[in-house]
């Protein structure tokens, strides 16, 4: 008996040895390069125990009974089981990337295809390189990190649309690229760049796919997604900051001013105004006084994800609230976000998924652009005048002609500016996957896209001393837009291998897409109180002289049909092939159908048995591609007439407001085509440590939709909402190179590095402009000056069109031997500019113009950087745009503005100076368009720079917390360049005009505090 006893204690203690408990920990590497890896999966097999990687790949897990099997998984990567024996928290994890599942990742539009065989110029941007760059908006992370993509702002406000431009400007109409998210067409700007995971860019015919709404390029969003078999992880970021302005621009200051203005009356001939310049001083800097420093920025984002064998879930929520460098609240911008991701296996053959996201957002702006905008005030005010007067009122800008009748206080502008927009929409899509039999599956999915916005701005009674915006009567305006969209989408894939070299992927399916939508909007007088409290249109009583009131609404369809087919023989010769039937209700009975097909090929050389086992080059992939893609994005109904015109009858002796016809309608309205060539090489090499992409690519946009055609006005195209017809009549082409080096390399435990560097050589040149005059003018120069900018066969589409100046008359004799340049508003004299009889006729006149800049720049580059010491991890990009030409035009032309030091330099005798002519109150040519408006400004940017540290997962997780990263950055940290005005890199986004600067609002340089925390 007593041995029965002494048996059960030992079976006892035994068991209790094999349930005891072992800390592991360790960290989790990539082959080959020894990076680590943060966000695999560990998960105990068989229980719901589990962890993920931190930023440095490190893991840790308690109490993991022994014998129990760690499962190690990470797309792109095989599966690697370890089992716990022993306490160990250095454990060396090496995780080999699959290539079966590593080349699943890459997104090309209704599905998905290996990435060894993508055979399209395909680029993309991991959530990875989003975490370091922490963009406010997603647009601002395709800057310097693609290839062959441009981000220009319009405007450094809190909010502003920002523009993207795949392979340069093909069109003078609608640049922008198709954004999809998730399989629907959807708005990059709106969306939290936290949900992103992937961005992928498709540049050319592998585009063909999305047919006539692909032509600008196509970027693919992928949000992040529930991971099966993992347990419920809850992710918190956060980051706090202030933002100041990144630039000035130097100025006169009140001495300055008074002394260079009396040199300008004097040489004039006039009474000088200031006759005692002593204790003027520095006087006001309106820089200073506009600008506000430690501008508040804020962003918390949470999200829950997690799943099962059978469902996966992600659920996130974010908040942003930025204010303005000028203005404060009164250009601030605050957006709210909620998604919810659900994906479920049904059964073997039936899974469903859902994406929906909620975005909220409140923007309040300024006048930021143009003549009379803030900065354009605050830089035109003379530094003699103080911003207040002894009452504590703002001081009114004098009236007189020297100062003109536009420029007004800038902090009087901002303290009497009222608006406030108010955006809501829900967006989202509902799919399933069907398996109809092993080889064939169908899916099906809707997409909707549905916005509610509405504004309101208000213009309060008030006298700014005879000025273009004095108020005389106070006025509300509202609107109120609902926009919608969805689309259906139903395809089946076709995936099968026949015998052992020969692989197929078929695609054939249909897409219903469908906008509509209304506005309204009205405007009343007489706000009570001339208040902002009471602006609503239901407390005001005015009456109206004019109509004030208006709506639209619109219905818009298209049906398309695509099949693709991709084939591959033993994995090394590649080919597809795509067709696309569109057919738009934007364009006439005859002209609603587009045929789109598209080509693609790669050989993959390093899979040849002639390449051998070569240690330098690990892989090698020659892929080309050809394809017609379509453009419909143009006004509605330009092909039928309607009574959208405004008119003014007289009946019985008194006006009666009425309509008119709107735009000449063209019945002959056709799809833009847009024919894309390309042309790339793939290489890895040294151990997979080094990458190398290169295409040349040829994008010619034929048929274009140029308006405003010129025909007789007996037609009335003068009348108000009338206009001349658009036609097909123009041919643009863009051709460059493109050129993509990556490196990362583990050189010890302790560290390791990435490198990337890319760059875009571009040309761009208008092949045909068959609208009757040979050109189309765009954009403005000063007040009552041709049109600045052009596009014109054999020029850059927006070139800049004046006269070219080649120096500075230095005395009477030169002036003699020149041509009179009378016609420029007043003949010369010593120390104006000259300016180059082009055509040599001997008469200086408009027939001399020609091209003195072009805004597109030769080439653009981006340099990245990422290291990673022990705990420590530090990022930094840059951009760099090389070439491009930018218009100043923020300097008003009146005598008696403030203006940039640069005119310190002026000519003030015989050889002082060639390049700045002198001051005067008397008439000059000086002030016409010409190349001494026009600057090189291309720029080198430091557009981030973050240094973060995790603390050790092996005392974070002592509360629970899997990573805890803090961390530190800088955004549009410094921009190296020659250009005078705020910013070079702005545009207002215009194909023509879209270059010239009227004193853009400066991106913000941020500083920031982050913290990352999963749990």
């Amino acid at each position: 008996m007593k041995s029965n006893y002494l048996l059960i204690l030992f079976l006892f203690i035994s068991s209790f040895g094999f349930a005891q408990g072992y800390d592991v920990g360790g960290v989790v590497k990539e082959t080959g390069s020894g990076l680590p890896i943060p966000g695999v999966n560990v998960q105990v097999k068989n229980s719901t125990i589990g962890t993920a990687t931190d930023m440095n790949g490190r893991f840790s897990l308690k109490n993991v009974t022994s014998g129990a099997t760690l499962i190690f998984s990470y797309l792109g990567y095989k599966n690697l089981e370890y089992k716990v024996i022993s306490n160990n928290s250095a454990l060396s994890i090496t995780l080999q990337e699959d290539s079966k599942l590593l080349d699943e990742v890459v997104v090309i539009g209704y599905g998905s295809q290996k990435k060894r065989e993508v055979t399209g110029a395909v680029s993309v941007v991991d959530s990875k390189t989003l975490e370091a760059l922490k963009p406010v908006k997603i647009e601002q992370a395709l800057q310097g990190t693609v290839s062959g993509v441009n981000v220009t702002t319009t405007s450094g406000a809190p909010g502003a649309a920002l523009d993207i431009r795949i392979r340069g400007i093909a069109t003078n109409g609608d640049n922008r690229p198709l954004t999809i998210i998730d399989g629907y067409i959807g708005e990059l700007g709106l969306l939290n760049p936290n949900d992103v995971d992937t961005i992928t860019v498709l540049k050319d015919a592998q585009a063909a796919i999305y047919g006539s709404a692909g032509a600008n390029g196509v970027i693919l969003i992928t949000t992040k997604m529930g991971k099966k078999n993992s347990k419920a992880r809850i992710n918190y970021n956060t980051y706090t900051g202030f933002q100041e302005t990144s630039r000035t621009l130097p100025m006169l200051n009140a001495t300055e001013y008074a002394l260079l203005l009396n040199e300008s009356y004097a040489n004039g001939g006039n009474p000088i105004p200031f006759p005692n310049v002593s204790g003027l001083g520095k006087g006001t800097n309106w820089q200073n006084e506009v600008f506000s420093t430690s501008v508040p920025i804020i962003n918390h984002d949470i999200s829950f994800s997690g799943g099962s064998d059978k469902i996966t879930y992600s659920i996130s929520g974010s908040h942003l609230d930025q204010e303005g460098i000028i203005g404060k609240d009164k250009s601030g911008f605050l957006r709210n976000t909620a998604r919810v991701s659900l994906s479920a296996d049904v059964s073997d053959k039936l899974k469903l998924k859902t994406n929906v996201i909620y975005t909220y957002f409140n923007r309040k702006s300024l006048n930021e652009s143009g003549l009379g905008s803030v900065l354009f005030n605050a830089l035109n005010t003379p530094a003699t005048l103080n911003p207040y007067d002894v009452n504590g009122d703002f001081t009114l800008i004098p009236s007189n002609t020297g100062l003109g009748i536009e420029i007004i206080n800038p902090l009087a502008q901002i303290a009497n500016t009222y608006n406030d927009y108010n955006f809501k929409k829900v967006n989202g899509n509902f799919g399933l996957d069907y398996k109809l039999f092993n080889d064939f599956t169908i899916s099906s999915s809707i997409g909707f896209n549905t916005s509610n916005s509405e504004s309101k701005s208000f213009s309060k009674e008030i006298n700014y001393g005879g000025k273009v915006f004095d108020v005389p009567r106070s006025s509300v305006s509202q609107s109120a837009i609902n926009d919608n969209d969805y689309s259906f989408d139903l395809f089946g894939t076709y995936a099968k291998k026949i015998g052992e070299d020969h692989n197929l992927v078929t695609t054939v399916g249909n897409t219903i897409f469908k906008q509509f939508g209304n506005g309204l909007f009205a405007t009343g007088f007489d706000v009570p109180y001339n208040s902002w409290e009471f602006a609503d249109i239901s407390l005001t009583r005015g009456i109206a002289e004019v109509l004030t009131n208006g709506s639209y609404n619109y219905d818009e369809r298209r049906l398309s049909y695509f099949a693709r087919a991709q084939y591959d023989y033993k994995g090394k010769y590649l080919f597809s092939a795509m067709i696309r039937r569109d057919a738009s209700t934007k364009f006439g009975p005859g002209n609603k159908v587009g045929y789109f097909p598209s080509f693609t090929a790669g050989w993959l050389i390093s899979d040849e048995g002639f390449f051998g086992d070569d240690k330098i080059i690990n892989f090698m992939k020659l892929r080309g591609s050809y394809g017609t893609l379509g453009n419909d994005q143009i006004p509605n109904n330009g092909y039928v007439s309607q009574l959208s015109g405004e008119a003014t009858y007289v009946f019985d002796g008194a006006l009666v407001n009425g309509l008119a016809t709107g735009q000449i309608p063209n019945p002959n309205l056709k799809w833009e085509e847009a024919r894309k060539f390309d042309v790339g090489l793939d290489l890895k090499l040294i151990q997979n440590k080094v990458s190398i992409v290169a295409d040349y690519f040829i994008d010619t946009r034929a048929d274009l939709l140029i308006p405003f055609i010129p025909v007789s006005g007996i037609n009335g195209t003068a009348a108000p909402g009338a206009g001349s017809p658009t036609i097909n009549a123009g041919t643009v082409r863009n051709s460059g190179l493109e050129f993509a080096i990556d490196y990362k390399n583990k050189f010890s435990d302790n560290f390791s590095m990435s490198v990337g560097y890319n760059v875009t050589f571009l040309k761009n040149e208008v092949l045909a402009v068959n609208n009757g005059i040979g050109y189309i003018e765009g954009g403005s120069f000063g007040v009552g000056q041709q049109a600045p900018s052009r596009m014109e066969v054999g020029k850059p589409i927006g070139y800049f069109y004046g006269y070219k100046s080649d120096g500075i008359f230095q005395n009477q004799a030169e002036v003699d031997a020149h041509p009179s340049q009378i016609s420029l508003g007043a003949d010369a004299s010593p120390g104006d500019l000259r300016f180059v009889d082009v055509n040599g006729d001997g008469i200086l006149n408009s027939s001399d113009r020609t091209n003195i800049g072009d805004p597109i720049p030769d080439a653009t580059m981006g340099f990245n950087l990422q290291m990673n010491y022990k705990d420590f991890d530090f990022a930094v990009y840059t951009f760099a745009s090389v070439g491009n030409d930018m218009v100043r035009n923020y300097e008003r032309n009146l005598t008696d503005v403030n203006r940039l030091n640069y005119v310190l330099d002026r000519w003030t005798g015989e050889g002082s100076t060639n390049t700045t002519p002198r001051v005067t109150t008397s008439a000059t040519g000086n002030s016409t368009f010409s190349s001494y408006f026009v600057e090189d400004a291309s720029y080198l940017r430091i557009q981030n720079m973050q240094l973060g540290y995790s603390i050790n997962s092996k005392f974070s997780e002592k509360a629970g917390i899997t990573k805890l990263r803090l961390y530190a950055g800088v955004n549009n940290l410094y921009t190296f360049t020659k250009y005078k005005g705020f910013d070079p890199g702005a545009s207002s986004g215009a194909p023509i005009g879209g270059g010239i600067d009227f004193g853009f609002y400066p991106i913000p340089r941020t500083y920031l505090l982050g913290l990352n925390i999963n749990f």
